[in-house]
């Protein structure tokens, strides 16, 4: 046991430890508006959640067990606690998951490894024939920095830069809370390929591939990935950027996926274009938190605003739920991000956006909320939890 009170550690966009029971109450709210919001039904189904212990895939998760009683087997990649050194959040959230699950009756499994490996694929392969057999629906929720590239040994990094041209433009400096400019230089060709390496399409293509070498799709399968558009303001750094070209190739591979499971197995493979959300990755791209903090200003007005599980109850409520069947756009999109790109939300963005300097954007944007949100990603500031309290933080799962 390691018994200790657990502060935060944070310096601007990272936070070093998490807090246990702050992560668990997180996980136990979320779990409540699952039930909420979406009538139960049992439904037998086996559901495989590549990153499933933060944001989407975590929603996702949580989604599928509490709406639909599917057995979940979940891939992380998290930093387990070691002594006095706290476990990453993801890896409480996974633990406060199991502990919950467990005790309402739900059978769920985890497995703690590099997905973009070989060796975890053997592991999951090998972990569905013993405890699972055929899986219903695969959900891709992976945003990683780094991938060895599993047959040349190569490792690949991923970077949010612009191409063409450098970005010029204003984003919350986190350390000093300050607006300042920032100018960001064009990814390089190497940049630019390594980052579609990492987070393109070809891993959940690779996935899918095992899977049914394997013989461990079953009839009717749903496959879903995430990605993100946004507004018109982030799309230098983003969709028009080596993170938007990443997720060009997600697209083309999920579309070529489609047909091949349509007519293989009478299955489909989807893109879920997702609402900008507050998590470690997004805290560390120029212009977002900025973005974010004046977006959720003007949707926590209308009502409109919505986290991850949020999100995620829409989409496997009026969506991927049992019988059901999505709603596409022009381009075979399932969209989510509607409330978000509403033409009265991003014109009130935009002109924010013009005004907002150090001296008022406490007043133009949600920064306070946004960084209470970024804490509580780590189980902080979360509702009733007493953080002078010393907490167990040896947990497993």
């Amino acid at each position: 046991m390691a018994v200790q009170i657990v502060k935060p550690r944070i310096r601007g966009f990272i936070c070093t430890n998490a807090h246990p029971v702050g992560c668990q109450a997180n996980i136990l709210s979320q779990i409540d508006e699952i039930k909420e919001g979406i009538p139960y039904k049992e439904t037998g189904m086996n559901a495989l959640v590549i990153g499933a212990s933060t944001g989407y895939g975590l929603a996702s998760r949580l989604a599928l067990t509490y709406a639909y009683g599917a057995k979940t087997l979940g891939l992380l990649y998290e930093r387990p606690p070691d002594g006095r050194r706290t476990a990453s959040a993801g890896y409480y959230n996974t633990a406060a998951f199991h502990q919950q699950a467990t005790a309402d009756g739900f059978f769920a499994q985890s497995l703690n490894g590099d997905a973009f490996s070989d060796e975890m694929k053997t592991e999951v392969i090998d972990q569905l024939k013993t405890d699972f057999g055929k899986i219903n629906i695969l959900v891709y929720s992976i945003a990683a920095p780094r991938r060895v590239h599993p047959n040349t040994g190569v490792s690949h990094e991923s970077v949010l830069k612009p191409i063409g041209a450098p970005y010029t433009g204003k984003t919350i400096d986190l350390s000093r809370e300050v607006i300042a400019p920032v100018t960001i230089e064009p990814a390089s060709e190497h940049e630019i390929t390594d980052t579609i390496a990492v987070m393109g399409g070809e891993d959940l293509e690779m996935w899918v591939d095992a899977l049914a070498d394997a013989e461990l799709i079953a009839p009717e399968v749903t496959v879903v990935a995430y990605t993100y558009i946004g507004s018109p303001l982030t799309w230098s750094i983003y969709r028009d950027g080596t993170i938007g070209r990443a997720k060009d190739d997600l697209k083309a591979r999920v579309d070529v996926l489609d047909q091949r499971l349509a007519d293989q197995l009478g299955g489909n493979a989807y893109i879920s274009v997702n609402k900008a959300v507050v998590t470690q990755a997004s805290a560390a791209i120029p212009v977002v938190p900025l973005y974010i903090s004046i977006l959720y200003d003007i949707m926590n007005a209308k009502g409109i605003n919505e986290a991850p599980i949020g999100q995620m109850r829409r989409l496997f409520s009026e969506h991927l739920g049992p019988g059901l069947q999505p709603q596409l756009d022009s381009e075979r999109y399932i969209r989510l991000d509607d409330r978000e790109l509403q033409s009265e939300v991003t014109n009130a963005v935009t002109e924010r956006w013009g005004q907002i300097d150090t001296d008022n954007f406490h007043e133009l944007s949600d920064y306070a909320g946004y960084r209470q949100r970024f804490r509580n990603l780590f189980g902080f500031e979360v509702g009733d939890v007493d953080y002078d309290e010393a907490v167990e933080t040896e947990l497993t799962f």
